[in-house]
């Protein structure tokens, strides 16, 4: 059996090409080399492997015996080597297998599920996996193509996109605001009942702009949740007052089950990311749900 593992496998489809063109002039025409480099090379194979593969004379090239086992064995090496270059050729720019997204618990349900469905449609052969989760994981050990990220991000050596933004609102339902009086200005919110996200870093500190005027307001929390969807439901329920980004909150607005208070005066708007993990060639999969994202909008219409 030949020691093949330690070969260049070039010089074989040199020695492959001279075979097949019946010397080395037409194999150096076909590969557009020049005829000495084609014959060098050929030669260091069979330096390589320590046997004589072809006869030369002035006129022909022929195979020894050796060189027509060799060259058996070499022919189905090389077509099995290109079927495997072609098929990862083409897994780049199609694409195939399992796509696995992950984006928080309320953005996937309100606003992700909705375009996977639509992309899904677009490529019927293709396995997607979405995973709804807060946790920030880590994308390589995870096996996670793309995560849809909200909010502002960390520096990392991940790839991110920003496909948009969105507006934070500050909400109360109309029987609580009836019941505990109106808020004019961002002041009056310290006596009023706040409820707190733990997820954000700063729960209780927010800051409001208005036309150059910026107020920071501490607020008073007697309810703490860890989920956007458990303080969605908490505001429905008139438990109190908080915030809750746009794409989540406008349907609820514009119905008159939640009110939307201070409109004039601006919070933080937080940005929406694809993050994806660094690689030279983004997989065709990845890249197509991107590019989707990036053209059909990664946020509802307001």
């Amino acid at each position: 059996m030949h020691d093949l593992a330690r070969i260049d496998l070039g010089r074989l489809t040199l020695f492959v090409t001279v075979v097949e063109t019946g010397g080395f002039t037409a194999a150096a025409d076909r590969l557009g080399l020049a005829k000495a480099v084609v014959s060098q090379q050929v030669a260091r194979l069979e330096r390589d492997l320590g046997v004589t593969l072809l006869a030369r004379t002035t006129r022909r090239v022929t195979l020894t015996e050796a060189g027509e086992a060799f060259y058996g064995d070499c022919v189905p090496l090389l077509r099995q080597a290109e079927a495997v270059l072609d098929s990862a050729a083409r897994d780049h720019a199609v694409p195939h297998g399992t796509l696995r997204v992950t984006a928080s618990t309320d953005y996937a349900a309100s606003v992700v599920a909705p375009l996977i469905a639509a992309f899904a449609a677009h490529y019927p052969a293709l396995q997607i996996e979405l995973i709804a989760s807060n946790e920030v994981v880590d994308l390589v050990e995870t096996r996670i193509d793309v995560a849809i990220r909200m909010g502002w991000l960390r520096d990392s050596s991940l790839h991110a996109l920003q496909l948009g933004s969105f507006g934070q609102w500050l909400l109360a339902s109309p029987a609580y605001l009836a019941r505990a009086g109106a808020i004019e200005r961002p002041e009056d919110l310290a006596s009023h009942r706040w409820i707190a996200l733990n997820l954000l870093s700063a729960p209780l500190h927010w800051q409001f702009e208005r036309d150059g005027e910026a107020v920071p307001v501490r607020m008073r929390a007697p309810l703490r949740v860890n989920s956007p969807q458990v303080l969605h439901s908490l505001l429905l329920h008139d438990a109190g007052v908080s915030v809750l980004p746009d794409y989540l909150a406008h349907e609820e607005v514009l119905a008159g089950r939640l009110i939307r208070l201070l409109p004039e005066w601006a919070l933080p708007r937080g940005g929406i990311y694809a993050v994806y993990p660094a690689s030279r060639h983004l997989p065709a999969k990845s890249r197509a749900f991107i590019d989707f994202l990036k053209e059909f909008g990664a946020i509802p219409p307001l």
